[in-house]
């Protein structure tokens, strides 16, 4: 699976130099507002981005076997050798020696290809091995092999066997657990406290349901939220089964909470009036709770590009019988949006239209993103045990993350004629949106969100809905509105038949960029790709109460 060490040595010297490299994202302090915190959860906050910082070590196991030690490598390096420090800096940010917004090119010299089984399978397993090897398990074990919190090793004897995350991470894991129960005893608000003892019971017991219906329940009064746990199988590429370890540590924001939750109280409107045929349709969604945080840290999986929103959890088990949160990460979205997409918009769009680029445009499609991963099918049409991620396996995450785009796009034209939403226009969302694709895209095609917006590009430029002309990109809002309904409809068909065969025409067809869109990105390498955060708030707490 790994190229070899001569192949990663020359790509590294033909390609960016790292701090070219670094230069792609703009350096932000990201603060929140602390004032109301007691002193009990600012105590609390510096205990959990110790936690945080622990579920880094256990992310750097999973995504690579050798990656713990180039880490150490280059921590050792980096007081004396500047390249080593820089090296050491694009690793952090990066979770990895492998430039994702340039489909995984390695780096650092010597390192391969990245690993599509990450650390949580055999390096050398294939996936003929995986699927006759399932066949001669229970039930309960084949259940396991297919789910998030086990990993898949190869015994002396040569046959593949499970290990829970609880013992393979245990070094970590153990001492985590333990800070989690301290910040639990600090914080102000009991059901934060509740959720916090339940996952750190989790983390030794390898049994998540219980704390993630916890978190599902946190009060809407808690000054405090936070993401911690094995969620997201984005690195999994080979089929998107087994979660990785994070951390998302927030400040609530009441008053834009407040703004936005009568925005979720429309998804079953939105359900009921998708373009697809009745049966593959969900006759009684729960519409997700709101939250609007303040970003304050973050650790494991939680690699630049940063994460904007996030729907949790992802075990289908926890969603049935909790449903599921929506977090929105608003100083985070604030800094993408005046650092990265309005410099974009000022590079491909027409003057006249630069206008129409909102941050509330912006803030409203990544709400209804994240809303529209709860609309439409989730198992298959006449398999109801059977998810939609088992069928489509390692292009699931793109197709995904393609619906919940474009079902966004779809919901804010179907709430603007209805009233719903009365202060941004169809065109700011159109236009707005036309700009983030490139945002995404940036990511690389071997990134989810990069690849999943690439589809959607191609399948919309073939549709005349994106016109191009002169080296600018612009909306056409009537065939826009028409191609929309058809690539919504296009999507769930295939996810809710669980059509892998359809999914890999599909990517193979449109998940290709146009000759004018590569030239337009090429137009773009002055400008950054992200933002690198700076915790200022969490540095200031930590020197106040260690």
């Amino acid at each position: 699976m790994s190229s070899t060490a001569a192949d990663a040595a020359t790509a590294v010297t033909s390609g960016p130099s790292i701090s070219q490299r670094l230069a792609d994202y703009r350096t932000t302090e990201l603060r929140a507002d602390l004032s109301h915190l007691t002193d009990g959860d600012k105590r609390a906050l510096v205990k959990l981005a110790d936690t945080s910082d622990l579920l880094t070590n256990v992310y750097y196991q999973q995504i690579w076997a050798n990656a713990p030690a180039l880490r150490k490598q280059l921590q050792s390096d980096a007081p004396k050798n500047q390249t080593a420090l820089q090296e050491l800096r694009l690793f952090e940010l990066l979770r990895g020696p492998w430039d994702r917004s340039r489909d995984n090119e390695p780096f650092i010299a010597t390192v391969g290809s990245k690993p599509k089984g990450a650390n949580v399978y055999p390096e050398d397993m294939t996936t003929e091995e995986f699927t006759q090897w399932i066949t001669t398990l229970s039930s309960d074990e084949r259940k396991r092999a297919k789910g998030f919190y086990d990993i898949i090793v190869r015994q002396e004897d040569g046959q593949l066997a499970l290990v829970t995350y609880a013992d393979a991470y245990a070094k970590y894991l153990v001492p985590a657990s333990a800070l989690m129960r301290e910040a639990a005893d600090l914080v102000s608000d009991k059901s934060f406290a509740q959720f916090l003892r339940l996952r750190s019971q989790s983390f030794v017991s390898n049994e998540y349901l219980d704390s993630e219906v916890a978190w599902l329940k946190i009060n809407h009064s808690s000054p405090l939220e936070a993401a911690i746990g094995p969620y997201e199988t984005y690195e999994d590429e080979l089929f998107s089964y087994k979660a990785f370890y994070e951390s998302i540590l927030g400040v609530r924001d009441f008053a834009a909470t407040s703004l936005l939750e009568k925005f979720t109280a429309s998804l079953q409107l939105v359900e009921d009036n998708l373009p697809i045929p009745a049966q593959y349709r969900n006759p009684s969604l729960v519409p997700p709770p709101i939250v609007v945080i303040n970003q304050v840290y973050n650790g494991g999986d939680t690699s630049a590009p940063l994460v904007a929103a996030f729907n949790l959890p992802n075990d289908e088990d926890a969603i049935a019988r909790a449903g599921s949160k929506l977090t929105m990460i608003k100083n985070v979205q604030q800094a993408k949006f005046h650092s990265v997409l309005q410099p974009i918009a000022q590079l491909i769009l027409p003057q006249a239209d630069l206008i129409d680029v909102t941050f509330d445009a912006f803030f409203g499609h990544v709400l209804y993103h994240e809303v529209c991963h709860s609309a439409g099918p989730h198992t298959v049409l006449g398999s109801p045990g059977d998810t939609v991620r088992s069928h489509l396996q390692d292009l699931h995450s793109a197709f995904e993350e393609a619906k919940a785009d474009i079902t966004g796009l779809f919901a804010a034209k179907l709430l603007i004629d209805r009233g719903i939403i009365d202060d941004i226009t169809l065109k700011q969302f159109y236009t707005t949106y036309l700009a983030s694709s490139f945002r995404s895209i940036r990511f690389g095609l071997a990134e989810a969100h990069g690849l999943g917006q690439a589809m959607q590009m191609g399948y919309l430029m073939e549709k005349g809905a994106f016109v191009h002309s002169a080296g600018r990109f612009e909306v056409d809002v009537g065939r826009m509105v028409g191609a929309v309904e058809a690539l919504t409809k296009e999507i769930m068909l295939i996810q809710g038949d669980g059509s892998k065969e359809r999914a890999v025409l599909f990517k193979e067809r449109y998940g290709v960029l146009a000759p004018e869109v590569k030239a337009a990105l090429e137009r773009m390498k002055s400008l950054p790709v992200d933002v690198e955060p700076v915790w200022k708030d969490m540095e200031e707490l930590r020197k106040e109460y260690k």
